[in-house]
């Protein structure tokens, strides 16, 4: 029996015998799988498995760095011989891994070298912080064992604290649904010049994958049988991991840039909420679902490059987290899925009701909401970045009332978005910039102090919301979608809007913040060219975007 299937079978006993004992409390459900939750053995004598016993290529899925520190970053990789097969072709022992970072891709001015363990119950990953970096550098990092030779990978440290950077510039991404296009904006993201990526959410999606890859249209039987069913075990979910950091597209950008990273819903279940599923009427026992986001959450750790802290424990993972780049930016990176109330209405677009508009409403959680806030009175910024999932700002999708609207987004939760302004009015943010995914499709917004209400100099903004589009998702999008003309009408704060697939660059510097909107003109071939489709800049001090 593989490890993959032996903690699945651990983790469904557990929630048997708390459904026998009749303990099935969320409380309980969330304590019983934090402890049946495989973890190294570290009382058990169990002899490493030598590198050399690997007879085939174990870097199948490239090399990742992220969460970078003026003196610090993750690098990360993880050892899978047969990636498609559910033990990744390794036997349940540790492997020894060697790692080297140096200032040179050829690595003769090395700074810093270990051994790291690659632990079978954390799907052979490994997680690396070396030390003692220099602020704002490049660094090349790579991985041994045995005789094999993981992928170069190039990395960047943050700026020292009192540093004043004269120029930042990041990469926004989100949503690569596998099935539904080629990854050809990464090989184009890999190119550019970058301090980060951040990753808003979407990473993989839980729907079945057919052998034939979808819209990437391969021979028949070219993918395993068990990638065509949705992902609900540990198992599943890790196998999703292998399949998407299969692409070369996406290992490529990987190893080109450090990366920030955040979930939204696919990761483990569309529009969850908290600890309640997509489909709470189909009546899942609440122990059932934090069975499955406790396997989601985990293949999310093992495959991404996360902090120790950000090592889950059972169901639960603190993913939002604070990063400093000197005093021209903050980011603060939320978690908008694992803390929220269940959407009002029963999701979807719906006229506001008593119930959406419920000043308890939370969105981030009280804890989260605290710390966001608190960071923002404590921040020397010049520009308060936002990297989080759902659109911040108000969407009408028709030009006369009364106006559904997304209940799933921050306007079905408009008391907490209301607190989040409050708060950060109070703070005297200057310079606030929320930076958004979920949507597939890019969107320019400026933020009215009061999102509900009418739009004029009595309603000024407060900060500017940058949507960037898919990566795949959707397939190849258009220039102006079918709804185009509706929503620029109907949304007189919405400067700009475009359908196709792409990323979006952000570069910053004292005086202004520029957005870059690229796109492809399609995703259901490969090899289809970048081009910006609209810039935008706006001036510190001075909230609002402006066309470049």
């Amino acid at each position: 029996m593989t490890h993959s299937a032996s903690a699945d079978r651990e983790l469904r006993a557990y929630v048997r015998h708390l459904n026998r004992r009749r303990f099935l409390t969320v409380a309980g459900a969330a304590s019983a799988i934090a402890f049946a939750t495989n973890l190294p053995d570290t009382s058990r004598a169990v002899t490493p498995l030598p590198g050399a016993a690997i007879r085939t290529q174990p870097f199948t899925l490239g090399v990742a760095s992220g969460d970078p520190l003026p003196g610090s970053v993750v690098l990360w990789t993880r050892l899978a011989p047969d990636p498609y097969q559910p033990d990744s072709g390794l036997p349940d022992r540790p492997v020894p891994v060697r790692w080297e970072i140096a200032r040179d891709a050829g690595f003769r001015r090395r700074v810093g070298s270990g051994v790291a363990t690659a632990h079978p119950e954390f799907h052979h990953s490994v997680h690396v912080e070396p030390d003692g970096l220099e602020p704002a550098t490049t660094y090349y990092y790579r991985f041994h064992t045995g005789g094999w030779t993981s992928p170069v990978g190039r990395t960047r440290t943050a700026p020292g604290p009192d540093a004043d950077p004269a120029r930042l510039r990041f990469g926004v991404v989100s949503c690569q649904r596998y099935d539904q296009g080629h990854y050809t904006a990464y090989r184009h993201l890999a190119e550019e010049d970058l301090d980060a990526v951040l990753h808003v959410g979407d990473y993989l999606y839980e729907y079945p994958v057919k052998s034939t890859g979808g819209a990437r249209g391969y021979p028949a039987g070219t993918l395993p049988a068990h990638f065509d069913r949705e992902t609900t075990t540990l198992t599943d979910y890790r196998l999703r991991y292998s399949l998407y950091r299969r692409d070369a597209d996406l290992r490529a950008a990987h190893a080109a840039h450090p990366w920030i990273v955040t979930w939204d819903d696919h990761e483990t279940d569309n529009n969850y909420a908290g600890g309640i599923p997509e489909k709470p009427e189909e009546n899942l026992p609440p122990a059932e679902f934090l069975l499955r986001r406790a396997a989601a959450y985990r293949a999310y750790w093992e495959n991404m490059p996360l902090r120790a802290p950000q090592r889950p424990d059972g169901p639960d993972l603190r993913l939002y987290r604070r990063l400093r780049y000197g005093r021209l930016a903050q980011l603060d990176v939320l978690d908008t899925r694992q803390y929220r109330d269940d959407q009002a209405n029963g999701d979807g677009w719906k006229l506001p009701t008593p119930e959406s508009e419920d000043p308890a409403r939370t969105m981030l959680g009280a804890t989260q909401e605290r710390w966001l806030l608190d960071g923002w009175r404590e921040s020397r910024a010049v520009w308060n970045l936002v990297p989080q999932q759902v659109v911040f700002a108000r969407r009408r999708n028709r030009v006369a009332g009364p106006w559904p609207l997304s209940m799933d987004a921050w306007d079905g939760y408009p008391a907490a978005r209301a607190r989040v302004l409050r708060g950060a009015r109070e703070a005297g943010v200057p310079n606030l910039v929320f930076l958004t995914g979920d949507v597939h499709v890019h969107y320019a917004f400026d933020v009215p102090h009061d999102p509900a209400g009418p739009a004029g100099p009595d309603n000024g903004v407060a900060a500017v919301e940058l949507v960037t589009t898919s990566v795949s998702s959707g397939g190849d999008g258009a220039r102006r979608p079918a709804n185009w003309q509706t929503l620029m009408d109907a949304n007189p704060h919405l400067r700009f809007y475009d359908g196709r697939r792409g990323y979006l660059l952000v570069t910053l510097d004292a005086r202004r913040l520029r957005a870059d909107f690229r796109t492809v003109d399609q995703v259901t071939a490969p090899g289809a060219g970048i081009s910006t489709a609209a810039s935008f800049v706006c001036e510190a001090g001075a909230p609002g975007l402006r066309p470049a």
